[in-house]
């Protein structure tokens, strides 16, 4: 009896615990903040800071199989080796460094490491044409209405905590597969690598959003909803210690073999060692197509948009822009320039022109094409326009005084509001160039768009010209970060500005709704992000909408693992007809030494002559044959106007003849024929009334 209740006192031996019920089914585990013991796996890889553990377990589902074992300790970290199977105790916890980040499971402070035994086969989960494929729509299902969808920030992966679908969504994927060894087949890079030498990839797995060069782009999914591509993976840092190589987009490498994680706010691939390059995308951007045709000179407009990053006069990317001024965009008409700063720089001085930023750029223009540019700006209050302290940015318009000249310039100051004015029946502007509500907060910190009216000199067409630089997306959160949708810094901001700009539009159409308006420059947006364009649309078509130019090759900005567009062109409908756009990845193209900005410039060309328009032909009411018709026969209502009536009638079917050709006047016969009857007709008028027209 002693015996019996003593051994029920004793300790029940604790159950050994499976991987896969450590990590469980959600983002979170099920054991958070317990103990497990007996966990037991392969050792797949290891680091300064831990060693990765696989289930042994073969056939069944690749996803939720894996986990790492936190641990500096040396004497631990020596216990395990590649290749073997241990088991081993320790505390389940969810780490995360940043509360905008995701929680990576993982085990702490193993004991009672047991080697069962060694030398086992180690081979990684492939993820490519022959093996698993990622999603390429959605990152999860907590993305209602899409990761670009108003309001974000709706709710929290850590709080919603929702069960994984690997096959669905894209951090289900890869959540699936944290702490598995897997091998990325044939991946090229998409971008470049980030300060740490971390790059984006995809595999040769189907991806949506395949650019030309490579690259993915920002797309809508067949879902009708922005698609992002939760495909990519970034390439993080090797395990054992080597350097990633430089690439760009377009640069292949081997196959990766390394192990899937989640840090620093992205899902990524730790390598086992450095990929290496197999070949790099070399081809070149050639110069742009659209330039001003001799035969269709009067009617043609070529623009170009280009930020040119925080250029002041002796930056030393101004000699690069000025070349490619000439040797890329080829000199168009127009230039949308944005982050021109003040003539100091970011030193904070207090000094708000930028006159000498803008001639030594014209100047270096000329020196190196031969064509000189007249310019236009405002210059902003000082600090009150956002940008590099000190460096008081603003947009500013380049432009061929040959071709193009402000009409009745008027330069507003900073805080002048232009106004769109009918000047009996023509549109002129308050101030030109001026500025749209500069005083509205929806403004603060941020450029107010700059208006021009120009005039084309060979057709003595107008051009309204409006620069924008909208707010930056400063403040927004990872992608695979835990705020879903994603922060989209300041996306508030960004619509109250675009629906004044989309307002001041307005006011110039209800006054002529066939005038040319190009809205144009850093929107700081995607256009997928209908909440940010849909009160500018009303209005304006994109140049690239209306110059069918396909969705893939619409990007002139790289960032994360997306070619995207955030620089963009709006034309008003008289526009829009035989309107072209080409977006010149000069920048985006090349290894990152040899970028003049991070944005790429576009030109554009469009017709802006007001098509001439024939009078319709007014439809015969009498009698056709061929293209005559007969005249209408004037009315009657006693004998002596009838009979000239019918004489009338008479007459013009011989002119019928005369103006019909062969054969078709051989029916002229049949008018005349017509014609003996109306004569018989006036007979009525000497018994009755007739008239006033005949039978």
């Amino acid at each position: 009896m002693i015996t019996a209740t003593l051994l029920l006192l004793l300790p029940l031996a604790a159950r050994a615990i499976e991987i896969s019920e450590v990590q469980g089914n959600t983002f979170l585990s099920p054991y958070n903040g317990k103990t497990v013991t007996g966990v037991t796996g392969l050792v797949t890889a290891n680091s300064s800071s831990g060693f990765y553990l696989s289930s042994n377990a073969t056939g069944g589902s690749p996803y939720g199989n894996a986990i790492y074992v936190y641990s500096t300790s040396k004497t631990v970290l020596a216990q395990v080796a590649v290749g073997d199977i241990v088991s081993l105790n320790g505390k389940v916890q969810e780490y995360r460094s940043s509360v905008d980040y995701l929680f990576l499971t993982e085990i702490t402070s193993p004991t009672n490491i047991t080697k069962l035994s060694s030398g086992n086969a180690v081979t990684p989960i492939v993820i490519g044409a022959e093996g698993l494929h990622p999603p390429t729509q959605q990152f999860t299902s907590l993305d209602v209405g899409g990761p670009l969808s108003v309001p974000n920030n709706f709710t929290q992966v850590s709080t919603a905590n929702p069960t994984l679908q690997p096959d669905k969504y894209g951090f289900d994927f890869w959540e699936g597969l944290s702490g598995q060894l897997v091998k990325i087949t044939k991946p090229t890079a998409i971008a470049y690598p980030n300060s740490f030498k971390d790059f984006w990839v995809r595999g040769d797995w189907p991806v949506t959003g395949l650019n030309q060069r490579g690259g993915l782009t920002i797309t809508t999914g067949s879902d009708g909803l922005p698609d992002m591509n939760p495909e990519a993976i970034i390439i993080g840092a090797p395990l054992d210690g080597t350097n990633n190589p430089d690439v760009w987009m377009g640069s292949t490498v081997n196959d990766i073999v390394g192990v899937a994680t989640y840090a620093f706010g992205f899902y990524r691939i730790l390598p086992l060692t450095a990929p290496q390059v197999i070949a790099h995308n070399e081809t070149s951007q050639a110069p742009t197509t659209l330039t001003v045709p001799t035969d269709d000179a009067n009617c043609t407009l070529t623009f170009g948009d280009y930020n040119v990053e925080n250029m002041t006069w002796n930056s030393t990317h101004l000699p690069l822009a000025a070349a490619q001024i000439g040797d890329y965009l080829k000199n168009p008409d127009l230039v949308f320039l944005q982050e021109i700063q003040d003539d100091t720089g970011p030193t904070d001085d207090g000094v708000v022109s930028s006159n000498k930023t803008l001639q030594t750029f014209v100047d270096a223009i000329a020196a190196h094409s031969g064509v000189t540019y007249s310019f236009a700006y405002i210059a902003p209050e000082n600090n009150k326009d956002g940008g590099q302290p000190g460096g008081n940015i603003r947009t500013a318009f380049l432009y061929k005084s040959d071709r193009l000249k402000l009409v009745d310039p008027n330069f507003g100051g900073a805080l002048d509001k232009t106004e769109a004015v009918n000047k009996n029946g023509t549109i002129g502007l308050t101030f030109n160039p001026g500025r749209i509500e500069p005083a509205n907060e929806a403004w603060a910190a941020t450029r107010k768009p700059l208006v021009a009216q120009f005039k084309s000199i060979p057709s003595g067409e107008d051009i309204f010209a409006i620069n924008v630089h909208m707010s930056s997306k400063g403040g927004s959160s990872s992608v695979h970060g835990n705020a879903r949708p994603p922060v989209n810094g300041v996306v508030d901001k960004r619509i109250a500005q675009v629906k004044l700009l989309a307002d001041f539009v307005g006011s110039i159409l209800a006054i002529n709704v066939n005038v040319s308006v190009i809205a144009s420059g850093d929107f700081n947006e995607y256009g997928q992000t209908g909440a940010v364009f849909d009160s500018l649309r009303v209005h304006l078509e994109d140049i690239d909408e209306a110059a069918g130019i396909p969705p893939t090759e619409r990007y002139t900005y790289v960032f994360d693992m997306n070619s995207q567009q955030l620089d963009h062109a709006f034309i008003s409908s008289k526009l829009q007809k035989g309107a072209e756009v080409e977006h010149l990845h000069v920048n985006n193209w090349v290894k990152y030494s040899a970028r003049t900005s991070d944005h790429d410039p576009s030109v554009s060309r469009v017709k802006i002559c007001t098509p001439h328009v024939d009078p319709p032909t007014p439809a015969c009411t009498t009698r056709q044959i061929g293209s005559w018709c007969a005249a209408r026969l004037p009315t009657f209502n006693n004998l002596a106007t009838c009979a000239a009536a019918a004489a009338q009638c008479w007459k013009d079917s011989f002119t019928c003849y005369g103006a019909v050709p062969f054969p078709q006047n051989t029916q002229c016969a049949s008018y005349q024929t017509q014609c003996i009857k109306d004569s018989a007709y006036c007979a009525k008028c000497l018994t009755g009334k007739c008239g006033p027209s005949f039978p």
